[in-house]
């Protein structure tokens, strides 16, 4: 049983980059011999483990075979036999191809180095277009800083043009374009990786609608997906589980685009209804930090605080008959305050 450090954390440290994950591989070893090490199985397709005390994930070396469409569509093999350099050649890309074992000795069959080196993405085999994932990951990784200036060997952009004419990005799970899509907005440079998904053509079905890319004036990533939403008309999104809070802040940034000192009162009253101010505080001064809001900010702040500042304790005792009167009134005040 032998175990090495694999993938991104060694490809970054190579870089002199912080990774703030890291995987293992281990070589010749088993599930029960895992567990019986105190390894907690977690892999649904795959033995996959995490360690007892660190937590970090451990897999057990593995050949696939692809059998079917889209990502789920392998088989894989785990047997003892398979050796690390059979693990390396599935991977994406030479650069995460690399390994280093516990004495800190680096295992790079592929020239992984040579490619970190000369800044190219590089596939591995011609294994990488069975998986379409891997086409939207090569998107993701233009979002980090120390990749997003490499370029892309020709070779692979014909297997990514190999899976955009296969049509299988539509065979994968919604939930693994998300995920993509949102390490990609907490990265530092998300703009680059949808910029990627327009020049590599990668739009359909997820990303139909998007023609603007940019989304980086703000460092949370709900707030840099409602920009994105802003600079696509809010039509982003219809075939992916958001979760909530996006979900939120898109429908409190369509709103809160309305707020203008020249809003007629009835109107501010609705909008005001809809953005739920005091819920949504902080949120709302995250947003109007955006271009989008430049001519507005003042008026929204303002507005924002004054809600902020007012108490609505007292509706609690207001029947349900009259609680959207007493609303109104409260609203009014703060309007002509």
């Amino acid at each position: 049983m032998k175990i090495y450090k694999v993938g991104g954390a060694v490809r970054d440290s190579l870089m002199s980059v912080e990774c703030s994950d890291t995987d293992w591989v281990v070589v010749g070893s088993s599930p029960e011999e895992m567990i019986s090490k105190g390894y907690r199985p977690i892999g649904k397709d795959f033995p996959v483990f995490l360690h007892p005390k660190t937590n970090e994930e451990y897999a057990l070396a593995r050949t696939e075979k692809k059998t079917g469409t889209g990502y789920g569509g392998f088989t894989f093999y785990y047997g003892k036999d398979v050796t690390l350099e059979e693990d390396l050649s599935r991977r994406d890309f030479t650069i995460n191809a690399i390994a280093q074992d516990i004495e800190g000795n680096i295992i790079d069959p592929f020239n992984g180095q040579n490619d970190i080196k000369n800044k190219i993405f590089r596939h591995v085999s011609d294994a990488f277009f069975e998986d379409p994932l891997r086409a939207i990951r090569l998107a993701r990784f233009f979002s980090y800083d120390h990749l997003e200036d490499f370029d892309i060997d020709e070779a692979t952009v014909k297997c990514i043009e190999k899976i955009v004419s296969s049509k299988e990005i539509a065979d994968i799970s919604p939930d693994r374009i998300w995920s993509e899509t949102e390490r990609a907005l907490s990265n530092s440079s998300p703009s680059k990786y949808f910029e990627k998904i327009i020049s590599l053509d990668l739009l359909d079905p997820y990303f139909s609608k998007l023609k603007k890319t940019s989304c980086d004036s703000h460092k949370d990533k709900t707030v840099r997906w409602a920009e994105l939403q802003i600079n696509n008309d809010f039509e982003l999104g219809s075939k992916l589980p958001l979760p909530n809070d996006f979900k939120n802040i898109v429908e409190v940034s369509k709103n809160a685009l309305k707020l203008n000192i020249d809003t007629n009162q009835d109107n501010l009253i609705l909008l005001i209804d809809k953005i739920n101010f005091v819920r949504n505080f902080e949120l709302i001064n995250q947003l109007i930090s955006l271009p989008h809001f430049s001519d507005n900010k003042d008026f929204i702040s303002q507005l924002a605080k004054k809600i902020k500042n007012t108490d609505f304790s007292h509706l609690s005792n207001v029947s349900k008959e009259n609680i959207e009167e007493e609303k109104i009134k409260i609203y009014k005040e703060i309007i002509n305050s």
